[in-house]
């Protein structure tokens, strides 16, 4: 029996949050699917496809940043990609590939096109960038088959946007693999704060910096990740005399045992869809301070697994993890009921039967219909 092909599109194969879902994914679809993962250069999302035996191609001219000529190009390649394998389903992640991804396999006549939205580039950016983002999604949005949302907060502010509709749009929370992280351990020294994430918008590390020189109490930091504003964020932590408080890690490969090293988890951000940072982190029993954007609130629960706080508030987010580092017994309650919550809500197995769900469903909805190069089916509900 030919197993159904399917594409997966993801703009760069670095670390991030959706590089990890998309890494989380691909062990339980190369038994029911022909699975090929597509994105651009170096990173662990490369050797994840690999150790599930899932084919990569090397994208070229599919890059973050915006660029007209290197956009145009990055469409062409697609398109000739989609024509060369002939996909039934392809399934787009980041907005850049979702964008150009979701076009690409239109024209080219892909019956199935998926789109997961790890946060709306239009609420993220203000101006210009973020209205030219939203007359993009609107345009896309009959051509895409399904969207699905990693968060309910991201399903209605896209609908609301006129970016997805209700019939064709999902919610998948993002998971971790809660087994694999151990949980945190008691270590000498003052107690340490750990915050993961790409140093770059819409994570907002300058707020967290001056939310930490306004604590009181005794701490050290790790900063875990790489990106275009880790020389700025350098500075500021120089600028306030932080440097023997604050270490930049960079891209770490060991995270569960960095994690299992500190007492509180941090993320400061304007946007977010469901940051699966924060998910590991409750996975290793770590209390979360985190700003109260996107669909965090549906990870962690203020007063239960950990605290919220507004965005761009530093003295909010500096009073909130000085309570912590100054009550041992709440911040292993929290931590203690965080990982509960991750087992309970958001552990791999479901994860993996949403979305094998909504790939045979979308299969199955597409041999009822009948053959048509550029039918759109609508995807399941909630």
């Amino acid at each position: 029996m030919v197993r159904p092909r399917l594409l997966i599109l993801i703009t760069l194969a670095e670390a991030g949050g959706a590089q990890t879902s998309v890494a989380q994914l691909l062990p339980a679809l190369v038994a029911e699917f022909d699975v090929i993962l597509a994105a651009h250069g170096p990173g662990p999302l490369r050797e994840a496809a690999e150790k599930s035996g899932v084919r990569l191609v090397e994208l070229q001219d599919v890059r973050r940043a915006i660029n007209p000529w290197r956009d145009l190009l990055g469409l062409i390649e697609l398109v000739r990609l989609c024509r060369r394998l002939r996909p039934d389903i392809v399934h787009a992640h980041s907005s850049k590939a979702g964008a150009l991804g979701r076009l690409a396999a239109t024209i080219a006549g892909v019956p199935t096109r998926v789109f997961t939205v790890h946060g709306w580039s239009f609420s993220a950016y203000g101006g210009l960038a973020g209205r030219l983002y939203l007359w993009v999604e609107r345009r896309l949005v009959r051509l895409t088959t399904s969207v699905v949302c990693v968060s309910r907060s991201a399903r209605d502010l896209g609908m609301a946007a006129a970016a997805c509709r209700a019939e064709r749009t999902v919610v998948i929370h993002n998971a971790v693999d809660v087994g694999s992280f151990a949980s945190a351990r008691t270590h000498a020294g003052p107690p340490r704060i750990v915050s993961v994430g790409r140093l770059a918008f819409p994570k907002d590390f300058s707020t967290l910096v001056e939310a930490l020189a306004g604590i009181g109490a005794d701490w050290q930091a790790s900063f875990v990740g790489e990106g275009p504003l880790g020389a700025a964020i350098a500075d500021e932590v120089r600028r306030r005399g932080l440097q023997k408080r604050i270490e930049f890690l960079g891209t770490r490969e060991d995270v569960p045992q960095v994690l299992a090293s500190s007492d509180v988890f941090t993320l400061s951000s304007r946007s977010e869809g469901l940051p699966v940072s924060i998910l590991e982190a409750m996975a290793a029993g770590l209390p979360v301070v985190a700003t109260d954007v996107g669909g965090v609130a549906e990870a962690v629960v203020d007063g239960e697994t950990g605290l919220l706080v507004p965005a761009g508030n530093p003295q909010a987010l500096t009073d909130a993890l000085e309570r912590l580092l100054r009550d041992e017994a709440l911040r292993h309650r929290l931590g203690a009921a965080g990982r509960e919550r991750a087992l309970r809500e958001f552990d791999v197995p479901s994860f993996r039967h949403a979305h094998l769900e909504l790939y045979r469903r979308a299969l199955a909805q597409r041999e009822a219909a009948g053959p048509h190069p550029l039918s759109v089916v609508a995807g399941p509900g909630e």
